[in-house]
């Protein structure tokens, strides 16, 4: 579809272009009857070298970044077909000075004009394939960071599932109902670049009614949530980091607090939790935020703050424009 809108953009500028310049060039030798008239003689050779200098020169020698050896040949090219206008179509008699001052113009314009094209659609080109590059690049990344994220909260969910099956078997049931509405959202909902911040609710009230059953009689967990928006979007298993790693470092008999709040397409996510000092800085930790400011850095540039404070608790505040 861009290359069909590419060239009948480039067609419609050489029709455009051709039609003026005659037009130009006919008002300029209005003496001349059409039969006699040397510009339109002369205008089958003058098309024969642009679309020459077009299709084959510019793409050999800017390829090949011979630049030097270009410049001297279109100055050679315009020089002598300039010459052959004054003395085979024109026959003015004329010397190379007064030729060149009044007929140089003639091969020089369209020259550069479309080389000037040819330049702008190569330039247009290689920003859209960098674009498609970074777009890919960036799908690429999004994809990899997702993977590191998704392999975590299956095998927690699994860990659950599988104590409770012990101990409480009647109640498994609904636990394999939750677990299979997460792995959903992860294996197809969070394939998409945004996702319905319901279903990303969903998934996290899911995810903690897992870590309240897992750490129960442990750890206290103090969760609300307040949405005012039913159609915002958010980029998926952005949260679940944060979240995770608050359960996965927070101290034995401790009080996890999450909030997520939203207004006027305003996101904002706290997590705070006791610490170890000495626990809270290992790899695991480093690289899920490490990975978690990527994500942001792709798909909230500028529309993003991740405030991470280490003091006796352990607070992140992630504040998100979902505009």
């Amino acid at each position: 579809m861009i290359d069909l809108k590419k060239q009948t953009s480039q067609i419609l500028v050489h029709i455009l272009f051709w039609m003026l310049f005659i037009f130009v060039s006919l008002f300029m030798f209005s003496r001349y009857y059409w039969a006699e008239n040397p510009f339109l003689q002369y205008l089958s050779i003058l098309g024969v070298i642009v679309y020459v200098n077009h299709f084959v020169l510019l793409p050999f020698f800017v390829k090949r970044k011979w630049y030097m050896f270009y410049g001297a040949l279109f100055i050679a090219i315009s020089f002598f077909a300039t010459r052959l206008y004054c003395d085979v179509f024109a026959q003015c008699g004329c010397s190379i000075m007064k030729c060149l001052s009044d007929y140089l113009w003639q091969t020089l314009v369209p020259l550069i004009f479309f080389s000037f094209i040819w330049m702008l659609f190569r330039f247009l080109d290689e920003q859209r394939l960098k674009e498609d590059m970074i777009k890919q690049h960036a799908e690429m990344e999004l994809k990899f960071l997702k993977s590191q994220i998704n392999p975590h909260v299956l095998f927690n969910n699994l860990n659950t599932i599988y104590s409770y099956s012990i101990e409480k078997p009647n109640e498994t049931p609904e636990l394999i109902l939750m677990l299979s509405d997460n792995l959903k959202h992860v294996l197809y909902d969070s394939n998409a670049a945004f996702v319905d911040l319901e279903k990303e609710l969903h998934f996290l009230d899911n995810y903690i009614k897992f870590q309240k059953i897992r750490t129960e009689g442990v750890k206290h967990i103090e969760y609300t949530t307040n949405v005012m928006s039913d159609y915002s979007k958010i980029g998926p298993l952005l949260l679940i980091t944060i979240i995770e790693n608050a359960f996965k470092h927070s101290t034995l008999n401790s009080t996890i607090f999450i909030q997520l709040t939203e207004k006027d397409n305003t996101l904002v996510c706290t997590c705070i939790n006791a610490f170890e000092h000495n626990n809270i800085d290992n790899t695991d930790s480093r690289i899920g935020f490490k990975n978690l400011k990527k994500r942001l850095d792709l798909l909230y540039p500028n529309k993003h703050q991740l405030h991470i404070e280490k003091t006796d608790q352990f607070k992140v505040i992630l504040t998100l424009d979902l505009s």
